[in-house]
């Protein structure tokens, strides 16, 4: 009597390498924002603390929920592409997208309450890293926002299933990107002390 030898599974690298490429090209810029960030505050530690006192955690926490809200989804989604769900793959995508948006909307209502008081890139170097930070984040949700739409309609066309769904995780994974970058700013910039 033979046995049959279990082979292990095909490990891959979800998406394309060229989107994994682009996400360690920005989480570099990022880190090099972090790191100028940490050195400044360093420096002025007392301002710092003082400032960020201004900063709304609740809001901040409130957009940590809705980024890992939406990552969650995106998961669903990959999921939902790989057992041929295809109801579900654009269903969980417009969820994640929708949190995309709620995390833009606060952040819009954290941005009027600055700019309202006066505060600009101007008004010291915290507020001027919170703004730079921030605003640099909020871009990348726009971006990653555009691609779930697309990402979106590319579903509702039956584009992705257990037939291929690289396009998909890619996209998923430039989402992700975006979450975890979000996970490392906010304790840094709100909560830190």
């Amino acid at each position: 009597m033979t046995s049959v030898a279990a082979t292990p599974a095909t490990r891959r690298l979800p998406g394309d390498l060229a989107i994994w490429f682009f996400i360690l090209a920005e989480m570099l810029a990022f880190a090099v924002f972090f790191a100028t960030y940490a050195f400044a505050r360093a420096k002025n530690v007392e301002m710092f603390n003082l400032y960020q006192h201004t900063l709304d955690r609740n809001l901040g926490g409130l957009n940590t929920v809705l980024l890992i809200t939406g990552s969650w989804f995106v998961v669903l989604a990959v999921q939902a592409a790989h057992r041929d769900d295809t109801p579900a793959i654009s269903r969980n995508i417009l969820l994640g997208w929708l949190c995309g948006a709620g995390f833009l909307a606060v952040k819009v209502i954290e941005y009027s309450e600055k700019f309202g008081a006066g505060i600009s890139l101007s008004t010291n170097t915290f507020y001027m890293f919170y703004i730079s930070l921030t605003f640099f984040h909020f871009m990348h949700v726009i971006l990653g926002m555009v691609i779930l739409t697309v990402l979106w309609f590319q579903s509702r066309q039956g584009m992705y299933g257990s037939h291929g769904a690289n396009g998909l995780e890619s996209g998923a994974a430039y989402w992700h990107m975006v979450d975890l970058l979000w996970i490392v700013l906010f304790p840094l910039v709100y909560v830190m002390r």
